[in-house]
């Protein structure tokens, strides 16, 4: 078991602490700083997400030119490439389906982007969630057709869409799948799938989103274009480094791995966005008044929802539109109207989670009975579910479900906890025929299912994933690593942790514990946040924020303890409100000290 941090077995939130690093780490971070000069909070960093001290150079300066493949490793992508090279040369009009969430638009418009610039009449389709759900459907298809389209490519879905691409065929339709979600043995008849997570693919490139799929097709359909001598001094190559701000977005909002050619597309990727040279991310970033230059935190709390938003209860073609758009006026309107719709988004989203955590609560039982909540009613928004099941599996701590119904039919969305692959399990039960749709990845899955298999569906699962969810949180806890005072928490700290970045799943945000600070002030702002100053014993003062920490464990614990000490724990981030440069503490958790026996 790993070694406790400051003592805490039961925090607020009822977890212990532990020490991110065991012995062996931390001795790995002490050679680091030794061999190559790292202050010691980096090398504890590096040291705890699994870096080799042979590897600090590589990782602190990811670069695309050392970690890039040949995106002819990838399954079938050969097949795409020639494909996708002869609708260039003929000036083909090419049907682009994509998803309705960030990375299904980030992948749409940068497909559509290049294959413009390539000459190509580009028509793009994002379903609607409710009336079409997800993947390609016939009556889209048939649309896309009769407009003109003479090869369909699908991106972030198709997979499993066995009959659709079946339809396009038989309207004389070539299909190209391009995508990353898990697929079953049986694939669609397309003429190429492009997905590394086939089962006969070998490329080990499983962890990348759609976004980062299509950006590996069109460094090879760029290759390819090339050897021909298509492009020319009047038509020239389009420069793909400018096209890895979409890339990086995707990538962490679909919450893959930053872990080797992801952490490169992201740190590329993010400098791109710097420039504010793509209109549409930059009327995003100012809508939803980002501060300073653009971080994953800004893409995974402030970019990404907005996209969504669109697709959760608005215009699912909202997102991709924005992002091909070169016209700024444009770009501040459909901004404008995807933070609206994130705001309605967020009212839906807090009376849809009241209702399922009451049911789950009933549902588990005093003693939180289970290894999966499944939450399932009359009335509740599609667009909303997936967000719902993220809040139960972070208040439950267990892989979650919520399923909106609409009579005998319900469309739902599942989040999983490290260890457990729910999208596996969700595959396995439309095998077993529970489910009418079902799939997607190890943290993520989305499904249809027939109200009356609900009990057979928990049953299913409570089956499938009770050895996995009991052994992953058999280990569950809040992984420390380090402990820091106020005085020591400085911009110039953040700039140097921030070598360790870009953070997000895979790897994750350093969480540092702040021993026996003092709650001066705590007092609720916006939508059920917490602001609290502490300080430490020399009085230096410690900003902190609890988001949606109001009427959970963690704001009653800080309220209750107002003028007592508290050990405090949470990632720190920028704060350069009003022009200063200051760091705060995104509060994680709480825990009383543990007075010695």
């Amino acid at each position: 078991m790993p070694r406790l941090f400051l003592n805490v077995t039961a925090s607020a939130l009822g977890q212990p602490w532990h020490d991110r690093l065991d012995e062996a780490g931390a001795a790995q971070a002490l050679a680091m700083t030794q061999q190559h000069g790292l202050p010691d909070l980096t090398a504890r960093v590096l040291a705890g997400r699994g870096v080799g001290v042979d590897a600090v150079e590589a990782w602190l300066e990811p670069t695309l030119r050392a970690l890039m493949p040949d995106p002819d490793t990838i399954q079938d992508m050969p097949a795409a490439v020639a494909r996708l090279a002869g609708a260039v040369a003929r000036r083909e009009t090419v049907g682009i389906f994509g998803d309705y969430d960030v990375d299904g638009a980030a992948a749409a418009a940068l497909l559509a982007e290049f294959l413009q610039a390539a000459g190509c009449l580009c028509l793009i389709h994002i379903p609607d969630r409710i009336f079409e759900g997800y993947g390609p459907n016939n009556e889209a298809i048939a649309s896309l057709r009769d407009k003109g389209a003479q090869l369909l490519v699908t991106v972030d879905c198709g997979t499993a869409s066995v009959e659709p691409i079946a339809h396009a065929r038989s309207l004389g339709l070539d299909t190209l799948v391009l995508d990353h979600h898990q697929a079953p043995e049986a694939l669609p008849a397309a003429l190429a799938i492009v997905n590394p997570n086939r089962q006969d693919d070998i490329s080990g490139l499983g962890n990348l989103c759609a976004a980062g799929v299509v950006y590996m097709t069109l460094v090879a359909l760029r290759r390819a274009l090339r050897r021909t001598a298509f492009w020319t001094a009047s038509r020239p190559e389009p420069d793909l480094a400018q096209a890895l701000d979409l890339v990086a977005l995707a990538t962490v909002a679909d919450v893959v791995p930053l872990r080797g050619l992801n952490r490169a597309f992201v740190t590329r990727g993010l400098a791109v966005m710097r420039s504010r040279a793509r209109p549409g991310l930059a009327a995003l970033l100012d809508v939803a008044g980002a501060d300073g230059p653009p971080r994953p935190w800004h893409l995974g709390f402030l970019i990404g929802p907005r996209i969504n938003a669109g697709g959760r209860i608005g215009d699912a073609a909202l997102g991709a539109r924005l992002l091909l758009t070169q016209d700024a006026g444009e770009a501040a309107r459909i901004a404008a109207e995807l933070d609206r719709l994130n705001r309605d988004r967020q009212v839906v989203e807090v009376a849809t989670v009241e209702a399922a955590e009451a049911e789950a609560l009933l549902a588990l039982g005093l003693e939180e009975k289970g290894a999966v909540v499944i939450t399932a009613a009359e009335g509740w928004h599609p667009g909303v579910v997936g967000l719902v099941a993220s809040r139960l599996k972070d208040r439950f701590q267990r892989p979650a479900i919520a399923i909106a119904l609409n009579g005998s039919v319900g469309t739902g969305s599942g989040r999983s906890i490290p260890g457990v692959d729910l999208g596996r399990a969700v595959r396995a039960a439309l095998d077993a025929g529970i489910l009418v749709k079902g799939g997607g990845h190890a943290m993520a899955a989305g499904l249809t299912i027939k109200t009356a298999r609900l009990g057979d569906l928990r049953a299913f699962l409570e089956s499938h994933l009770a050895a996995g969810v009991a052994a992953a949180r058999g280990v569950a806890g809040l992984a420390i690593d380090a402990a820091l005072t106020a005085a020591g928490a400085t911009p110039d700290l953040l700039a140097g942790l921030e070598r360790a970045g870009p953070f997000g799943a895979g790897n994750p945000e350093p969480v540092f514990a702040f021993p026996n600070h003092r709650i001066a002030n705590a007092s609720e702002v916006g939508n059920g946040h917490l602001r609290v100053e502490a300080r430490a014993g020399d009085g230096t003062r410690l900003n902190a924020i609890a988001f949606r920490a109001i009427g959970g464990p963690l704001g009653r614990a800080i309220l209750q303890a107002r003028g007592e000490a508290l050990h405090l724990a949470g990632t720190l981030s920028a704060d350069n409100w009003g022009g200063r440069a200051r760091v705060q503490l995104r509060l994680l958790d709480a825990a009383r000290p543990v007075t010695p026996a």
